[in-house]
């Protein structure tokens, strides 16, 4: 029986980034987690340990610090381009590269109504976080780039305007149908784009508002309609996107059992359960979205 080398890949994981702007007193800040990834011919490293196609994650992470400092970062996904593009173009071994990034949000201190803020005081901003993954290499079909956009931990709640009823039961079905309930999940979604936006962040920054304004606005039947509704909501405001893909756990929230104390509880008083969760996953895409090539390989599979 023959052993082969399967597929591989190597690269630096969460190179943390913060790149401030002092150009002028009053600062910006740019705090970033940065994963590069390299694929190609590094067969020699598997078998005999044989480097000589290896660029080290060392230099990988140097990389990220240089060009911070020489292009800056102010569009996360052209910052991605610029760095898989240079892995793909200058190591000869490396046929595909892909750059992660996760972008943490800082407001300036002292932001009230008619205030500019702080020049140089900075409050980490929720928990949202805006992220890309953006690819560059070949396929069959001939080299390209792909861009994935998105944002994860977006923790929304509707405390009404949601039911689960009518679903199917069998003999371990304990769950009680409900007309209304707190629908409330972790919110994971990444997009691809069919084209490049002609604002990154203005791209995100609406497509973040278009999500929020879906939820709340949905009366929800099921989280997986309200992803539906979510997702042709973006597709149908940014003809840019092709794609959307949503992870939604499902945050369960169950009425606290009041009734040994003599007290109602008329849905007002809930313990929130952090596992099991139901994990609800959906794609809403564009019947014409071009091939999505390397976008979503983000692993060996």
């Amino acid at each position: 029986m023959g052993i082969i080398l399967g597929a591989n890949q190597y690269g630096k994981a969460e190179i943390r980034v913060v790149k401030i702007d002092r150009d002028t007193p009053r600062h910006d800040i740019h705090d970033l987690s940065v994963t590069t990834t390299l694929r190609g011919d590094f067969a020699a490293a598997h078998r005999s340990g044989n480097q000589a196609n290896v660029l080290p994650t060392d230099s990988q992470k140097n990389t990220v610090f240089a060009f911070a400092k020489q292009y800056g970062v102010d569009q996360i996904e052209d910052f991605a381009l610029d760095l898989a593009r240079h892995f793909v173009e200058t190591v000869p071994a490396v046929t595909s590269a892909r750059v992660g990034i996760d972008a943490y949000a800082w407001d300036r201190v002292g932001v009230a109504p008619g205030e500019a803020g702080h020049d140089h005081a900075f409050v980490r901003r929720g928990q949202d976080i805006r992220t890309t993954a953006v690819t560059v290499g070949a396929t069959e079909h001939g080299p390209g780039a792909w861009v994935v956009s998105g944002i994860k931990d977006l923790v929304v709640l509707k405390s009404t305007g949601s039911e689960f009823r009518g679903f199917f039961a069998d003999r371990f079905t304990t769950l009680a149908e409900t007309d209304d309930r707190i629908l409330a999940t972790s919110l994971v979604a990444s997009w691809r784009y069919g084209e490049p936006a002609a604002d990154w962040a203005a791209c995100h920054a609406g497509i973040r508002a278009v999500l929020l304004d879906t939820f709340a606005g949905t009366h929800s039947r099921a989280l997986q309609q309200t992803l539906q509704a979510m997702g042709t909501a973006v597709l149908k405001a940014h003809p840019e996107v092709a794609e959307i893909r949503f992870a939604a756990p499902n945050k369960h929230h169950f009425a606290a059992d009041l009734e040994p104390f003599g007290l109602d509880n008329p849905g007002e008083v809930f313990y929130a359960a952090d596992r099991p969760y139901g994990l609800i996953e959906a794609t809403v895409i564009r019947e014409d979205a071009p091939d999505a090539g390397l976008a979503w390989s983000a692993g060996l599979t």
